[in-house]
């Protein structure tokens, strides 16, 4: 299975993130993220064996939650991807580095491109003429999660408190 850790957004920042990608259809067309699908991925780590390891290593880290300001949108041409996404955010990259740090410690081995936070709203994107502008909004990270994908979806593995 391949697996990856992940902030999942409640229903409200859900819907929000929704109306982001109805435009950035509307310019782009594709094939838009399902609404149960979208989140923002922290570190992908790709085909494991076990999970148990990874669930041990997320139940010790520690963090405080924090809050993310969901404020641009954005294209990328080389994988054809256009994705609402936000200014630098401390402490979404502490995050990310414990997590890392942890991972890397335990011998696993993950993406280790530079980690630019973004969620993924549409794939298969034409170029747009130009981006759409959004209302700014709010999404409170309070927990973290590790996922499963598979060809039939994700599921959630095992949820942590931040």
């Amino acid at each position: 299975m391949r697996v990856f850790f992940a902030l999942w957004p409640d229903v409200s920042v859900r819907t929000h993130l929704e109306e982001v990608a109805k435009l950035l259809h509307r310019e782009c067309g594709g094939k838009k993220t399902r609404g149960e699908s979208i989140h923002l991925t922290l570190v992908f780590l790709g085909e494991v064996e076990k999970v148990d390891p990874l669930l041990e290593i997320a139940s010790k880290l520690s963090a405080n939650a924090f809050e993310i300001k969901m404020d641009r949108a954005g294209y990328w041409k080389h994988n054809r991807i256009a994705w609402a996404g936000m200014a630098e955010n401390p402490e979404l990259t502490d995050l990310v580095a414990s997590l890392q740090a942890a991972l890397k410690s335990a011998g696993f081995e993950y993406d280790e491109r530079n980690h630019f936070p973004h969620v993924t709203l549409v794939r298969r994107a034409g170029e747009p003429k130009s981006l759409p502008d959004f209302e700014p909004f709010s999404w409170q990270a309070t927990e973290f999660c590790l996922v499963g994908s598979t060809p039939s979806g994700y599921s959630i593995i095992g949820r942590w408190a931040l």
